[in-house]
């Protein structure tokens, strides 16, 4: 089963492309929703978790406690890199399972930290979904209704537009000057023919 990785800066479109691929009939894995699920669900993540970040990153119930750990996390990148080291591999090893249960030509891996997570090397090819800055920006303040520091202070967190585009196998463009489906169809015929 061939894997085609999705990735793309925060507010670049990523998995809007991602749910038009879904449109065609192609299984779409959402890692970022999925690492949230995995979280609760892999039981020895969750004690890893529970070991480094403490009996409050999860509730009584065993749901995890998102704001203990943002906390955390996010003022402190030594502990993100550490979330990152244990839950990504859990991830990647959950959509790999994942995909081997799909009946369909190929599937699509959609994960905004593919190259900064190194999870490209689990995928067979790459497509990046890109943006200019200025318009990333505020639909992110549209989206998330936050401020545009913030904004900025997230995609700082992200590997830069330019260095993702070069290493990707292919770019999508959505940046309101090119439509995107035509981009999406003639990628899926390339992807149909590889299968």
């Amino acid at each position: 089963m061939r894997i085609i990785g999705i990735t793309g800066g925060i507010g670049s479109g990523k998995t809007t492309v991602a749910k038009i691929f879904a449109l065609l009939g192609i299984p779409v894995f959402y890692a970022d929703e999925a690492a949230k699920d995995i979280m609760v669900r892999d039981k020895q993540l969750a004690e890893q978790i529970r070991r480094h970040f403490g009996d409050a990153a999860y509730f009584p119930d065993g749901s995890l406690n998102r704001k203990h750990i943002a906390d955390i996390v996010f003022h402190d990148k030594e502990e993100l890199d550490i979330l990152n080291s244990l839950v990504h591999p859990a991830t990647i090893r959950d959509s790999e399972t994942w995909a081997r249960q799909q009946n369909a030509p190929y599937v699509i891996k959609e994960a905004a930290l593919m190259f900064e997570t190194e999870s490209f090397h689990h995928v067979d090819k790459v497509i990046t979904v890109y943006a200019p800055e200025a318009l990333r920006i505020r639909r992110v303040m549209q989206r998330d209704s936050t401020d545009r520091n913030a904004v900025i202070a997230r995609m700082h967190k992200q590997l830069d537009e330019q260095i993702k585009r070069k290493l990707a196998d292919y770019v999508v463009y959505n940046d309101e000057q090119q439509m995107v489906i035509p981009q999406v169809l003639a990628l899926h015929e390339t992807f149909l023919t590889f299968s």
